[in-house]
């Protein structure tokens, strides 16, 4: 088995403007989502949503330290799954079943040192 990153990369305009209702709509997504994994084959080993974009605060060259994202794009990193899958194939099929509906999400597998 691999771990893999789901990186969920949405507009955040869209979670800004969303009524509770919607809202209420995307966490089901996320529930149903979670609950879902291992019938595609992989373990979902973890994952967290993150604070929108104007929380963050950016570290260049170990030492300038600023306001705001690392970088100024129109969809941002949301959160991420981290999943156990036998092979690529696998993760993607999780992934396209995860949620993004302001965006997409980015599958990457984690590098092993073993």
């Amino acid at each position: 088995m691999t771990k893999y990153l789901i990186l969920i990369y949405e507009d955040e305009a869209g979670y800004a403007t969303a009524t509770p209702e919607v809202m209420g709509e995307v966490m089901q997504e996320h529930d149903d989502f979670s609950a879902g994994v291992e019938r595609l084959g992989a373990k979902l080993l973890g994952g967290e949503a993150l604070e929108p974009t104007p929380t963050a605060t950016s570290v260049r060259g170990g030492s300038e330290v600023t306001d705001g994202p690392f970088v100024e794009t129109k969809e941002a990193l949301g959160g991420y799954y981290l999943i156990d899958a036998p092979d690529l194939d696998t993760a993607l099929a999780v992934a396209k079943t995860c949620p993004a509906r302001f965006g997409g999400v980015e599958v990457r597998p984690v590098m092993s040192f073993d």
